[in-house]
């Protein structure tokens, strides 16, 4: 496969705009934007028309059809409000639309900026140092770059790939056992795609990311029809539910945090209520984890070995 050149991603991205903004129409009725409904059943789109969010959002029909077809050069941001309230955008969704516009008004494609994959040690240090919390470090296309041992031992099932760095999205489309780890995998699966949409959006010249969406298009038929929805979003905290091969299920509350100084790098913690099972699965995990390195280090520095048995004399 040849790489593609900067004209061919500027119009893969205009291709974008119009997918996506299309698809935020048709989930959009007249009757949820307060607009009288006219045409009945003879209306031949499930929801608003271009000439009805151009109405919701103060400008002409016309410009509003070539914006949606990515001639964005010179767009607002009073117009790109506009359209955000028209459709009812979510902040994700405003800063998805605002990525793409911003990339297809450019004349002259950015200066790439390699998504991040080495760890500043400092960092390193800091995840080391949670040594009762889970937390890993991810990029954009959600590579995990890094982790302490608690995070390690958490998230066991997709070092077990043979990918280097493991990545989450491989893990949750491509291995079998990921619908065991994630009991709510659906949930997970629909989080996915929208992060990796949103990060498209942020820098769709990155060629790592892209060949992972071929990829996962190519081999997952629940990734590719997930893909096709547009659906983005913005996803720094919540609750995860986890079912771990050595410990069973985890209820385990989570926190991600942007890391300024690594472009497209975030800090992944994890947490349990204190007192709760969780808490004691997560305690058993660490022990599981101590003594499974312990037994790693043992090894691989040469430590007596076991006495031969009776058999083996």
């Amino acid at each position: 496969m040849t790489a593609k050149s900067d004209r061919d991603i500027r119009g893969d991205v205009r291709a974008e705009i119009r997918e996506f903004i299309s698809t935020r129409r048709d989930r959009i009725s007249p009757e949820q934007a307060g607009l009288p409904v006219y045409g009945g059943a003879r209306r031949r789109v499930p929801g608003l028309r271009r000439e009805e969010v151009a109405l919701l959002a103060g400008i002409s029909t016309e410009y509003y059809t070539r914006l949606e077809r990515g001639n964005a050069i010179g767009v607002s941001d009073s117009v790109i409000d506009g359209i955000a309230h028209a459709l009812q955008l979510d902040e994700a969704e405003r800063t998805h639309l605002l990525d793409l516009l911003r990339t297809a008004a450019t004349t002259r494609p950015p200066r790439r900026r390699p998504t991040g994959q080495r760890v500043r040690p400092t960092i390193q240090r800091i995840l080391d140092s949670m040594s009762g919390t889970p937390a890993l470090v991810l990029n954009g296309r959600l590579d995990i770059l890094a982790a302490n041992a608690l995070g390690s031992a958490l998230y066991s099932p997709a070092y077990a790939i043979a990918a280097e760095p493991p990545n989450n999205a491989r893990f949750v489309f491509l291995d079998p056992q990921a619908t065991d780890f994630f009991p709510a995998w659906d949930t997970v699966a629909n989080d996915t795609v929208a992060l990796l949409r949103a990060e498209v959006g942020r820098d769709p010249y990155d060629r790592q990311t892209s060949d992972l969406i071929g990829e996962l298009s190519t081999r997952s038929d629940e990734f590719r029809t997930r893909w096709a929805a547009h659906n983005v979003r913005i996803h720094t905290t919540g609750v995860k539910l986890l079912h771990h091969p050595v410990v069973g299920d985890l209820e385990l509350p989570f926190e991600s945090f942007p890391l300024p100084s690594d472009p497209s790098q975030s800090l992944l913690t994890y947490t349990a209520e204190p007192g709760s099972p969780s808490q004691d699965a997560l305690n058993l995990l660490a022990s599981w984890s101590a003594s499974t390195a312990a037994v790693e280090q043992h090894t691989s520095t040469g430590g007596p070995q076991p006495a031969p048995s009776d058999q083996d004399t």
